[in-house]
């Protein structure tokens, strides 16, 4: 088996791997300025997509070019298949505001006709003359988004298996139930996430407690809590957690498409009623209401999750010179994102243009990603059931995951980086 990373080594963002040059697992795009794609162009007979996440979905429309007589099969789960589309959409409308495109509308048509959807745990098989193997294909939860999966996949003709995690969460979130890695089967190589190594997520109902008496505090004080959100996934859950104490939030952004999307799958979800009565409670806004929503003390939950375009850039130009306002990142944010430029410089870039932010700044860690001590348990997990290789991927600190995998377990772990490709037999 040929393994090739083309994105997603030693980063968070524009995750791709390429299998024996005919199976892509994942096509992302990293949301940084400019955005970054993955380093090679990839002509698959098919592609494995783990999750709607731009950084894992978001190049998969330009694997479908017009010229092409035959474009690849792509196979995900159900809600997996309409979020993807629905985000490519919101990147054409991006890419024409910042000046880039990757594919057209035609590509996403394209992209649906060739789409299979795929359940937990149904087995797909991908052979035939396009192959010159046969490949067994196996989606599990992976507790990450609705929808997300871990791929489970292995060659048949050399008797090799690979576990390909995805971004994967075991501890219980609101949105969706956990990964459940006992229900995993073992493989020869394991390729898993590490967007939290060496970090610790803190007890969830602590995290949730503050984070509301935060904005409560910021309410009272007659500022506004701008709570920027990813669109798939946190939005939803940010939304929840308020409901759940009481608060009522303004809603703006994609978010609100997405949820509207959920409520065709709740199978995808834990406990759909919730999630209803959630946005039942929630005031939406669009492009004509966001003056309201700033003109009294507010919470407004809004697009995107890290501050590179959205509504949210209108909120931080109106409020960020206001001390009684305060900014609540929720979520992990990449190297070269507004995000991270707030954190670490206390400014974001808009239209070309720096703007100082003097609102308060406080970030909450309410990542859908395994911590730590769930990243090592995976391992151990697969270790000890006789994984011999051991790929981490997706994260700043692939070195030391593999050195501690080494050490630990004895096996062969390797970091890789874009570009390299690994046979194994």
């Amino acid at each position: 088996m040929k393994i090739k990373f083309l994105g997603g080594c030693n980063e968070v963002g524009r995750s791709a791997i390429l299998i024996d040059d005919k199976i892509v697992m994942d096509y992302g795009l990293r949301p940084s300025e400019p955005p970054e794609v993955p380093i090679e162009s990839a002509f698959p007979k098919s592609v494995i997509v783990s999750h709607a996440h731009l950084d894992h979905s978001g190049m998969v429309p330009s694997l479908m070019p017009e010229h092409k007589k035959r474009v690849p099969d792509v196979y995900l789960t159900p809600v997996t298949r309409d979020l993807t589309q629905l985000l490519g959409r919101d990147t054409i409308k991006v890419g024409r505001e910042q000046g880039f495109s990757f594919f057209d509308e035609g590509n996403i048509r394209r992209m649906d006709r060739h789409t299979h959807p795929v359940n937990y745990g149904e087995r797909i098989i991908l052979d035939g003359s396009d192959y010159d193997a046969e490949y067994e294909v196996i989606l599990y939860n992976a507790g990450h988004i609705p929808g997300s999966s871990s791929v489970y996949l292995k060659k048949e003709s050399e008797d090799i298996s690979l576990f390909y995690t995805g971004d994967i969460k075991l501890g219980a979130t609101r949105l969706i139930n956990s990964a459940q890695p006992a229900e995993y089967p073992q493989s020869d190589i394991l390729l898993i996430e590490s967007t939290y190594y060496g970090r610790e997520h803190r007890d969830r109902k602590e995290l949730e407690r503050e984070f509301v008496d935060s904005i409560k505090e910021t309410v009272e004080s007659g500022g506004n809590a701008i709570v920027p959100c990813f669109a798939v996934g946190r939005t939803q859950e940010i939304v929840m957690i308020l409901h759940s104490y009481g608060v009522t939030p303004y809603v703006d952004g994609m978010g609100l498409s997405v949820f509207s999307l959920f409520k065709h799958h709740p199978e995808f979800l834990k406990d759909a009623k919730a999630l209803n009565d959630a946005f039942a409670d929630a005031i939406f806004v669009n492009s004509k209401k966001r003056k309201k929503a700033l003109s009294e003390p507010s919470v407004i939950v809004t697009t995107a999750g890290m501050l590179n375009g959205g509504p949210v850039l209108y909120y931080l130009k109106k409020i960020h010179e206001d001390p009684r306002s305060k900014v609540l990142l929720t979520g992990y944010q990449i190297e070269g994102t507004n995000g991270r430029r707030l954190v670490e410089q206390g400014c974001v870039e808009t239209n070309g243009e720096v703007m100082k932010v003097n609102a308060d700044v406080e970030q909450y860690d309410f990542s859908a990603h395994a911590g730590d001590s769930e990243l090592k348990e995976l391992v151990s997990r697969f270790c000890n059931s006789g994984t011999e290789i051991v790929f981490p991927v997706h994260g700043e600190h692939t070195e030391e995951f593999a050195s501690w995998t080494r050490d630990k377990f004895g096996c062969e772990a390797i970091a890789p980086k874009n570009g390299e490709e690994f046979i194994i037999k």
